[in-house]
């Protein structure tokens, strides 16, 4: 294989969930952009339809409505998407959502609502079943598939969140972003065998529909190089991830991050 062919995607069968919005969208256009063909699962249809509508012009692509939080119908539209590419290459499990408030301000004061104490169970359960569950769902709908074909890639969106305590964002997704990076690990290990490979991303602050502007500078103040992601600047690693170039790598977590985990240095 030569060089310029290790990050080839064309006529690969993907799947992104949260894929009309945020970073799904970027993932949707960096495959569709390499000739992929892509199918986006997401929760709110008018912006999935006009996702669908926008991206035709880049490539081959379709929206499946689906709420991740649902176990059978994740698995009835993966199913779906595979009926209409006729196989199933890679998923992109990133599908995600807001915790609320942590026990800090943006003002570095004690947020009563963000305390241990005052987490709703409903809070709790929702971002649990949005942020985790569906992840391991949307595995557990792939592998029937990839293990037909013997291979594929599963990459899921975790974040920093995952292994550095924060204070500002709501506990329920520090603990379902922790989950979700064990479980490619976990998953990894165990799909080895059928040269399934599953490795997570875990980016820092990037500029998503979930950044409120308050949040935004927050980030930036935190960052070494005084800025938030752009949507953008993560596609080069998800094409990585996608494609043969990756074919030696499996339960990794890589950190995309702008340097947020080193702090700032001045």
């Amino acid at each position: 294989m030569k060089t310029q062919d290790l990050f080839d995607v064309t006529g690969l069968s993907v799947i992104i969930t949260g894929g009309a919005k945020g970073l799904g969208r970027a993932f949707a256009e960096a495959m569709l952009d390499n000739d992929a063909r892509v199918v986006l699962l997401d929760k709110d249809e008018s912006s999935l339809d006009q996702a669908v509508s926008e991206l035709k012009a880049r490539g081959d692509v379709a929206g499946v409505s689906v709420d991740v939080t649902d176990r059978d119908a994740v698995r009835a539209a993966v199913n779906k998407a595979v009926e209409r590419n006729g196989r199933l290459d890679v998923v992109f499990a990133n599908a995600g959502i807001d915790a609320g408030p942590g026990f800090l301000s943006m003002a570095g004061e004690r947020d009563p609502e963000g305390a241990i104490e005052a987490v709703p169970d409903r809070l709790w359960d929702k971002v649990i079943d949005t942020n985790l569950t569906s992840i391991f769902s949307t595995i557990r709908a792939a592998v029937p598939h990839m293990k037909r074909q013997n291979g594929g890639r599963i990459i899921l969106t975790s974040s920093i969140a995952s292994i550095r305590p924060g204070a500002i964002v709501g506990m329920p997704y520090q603990i379902a972003k922790a989950g979700v990076s064990h479980l490619a690990k976990q998953s990894a290990l165990e799909l080895a065998r059928y040269n399934i490979l599953v490795n997570a991303i875990l980016p820092g602050p990037f500029l998503t529909q979930l950044t409120t502007p308050d949040l935004k500078k927050r980030f930036e103040a935190g960052s070494p190089i005084h800025r938030v992601g752009r949507p953008e600047e993560i596609q080069g690693l998800a094409l990585f991830l996608a494609s043969p170039a990756s074919s030696y790598i499996t339960g990794t977590h890589i950190v995309i991050d702008g340097g947020a985990l080193l702090g700032r240095a001045d």
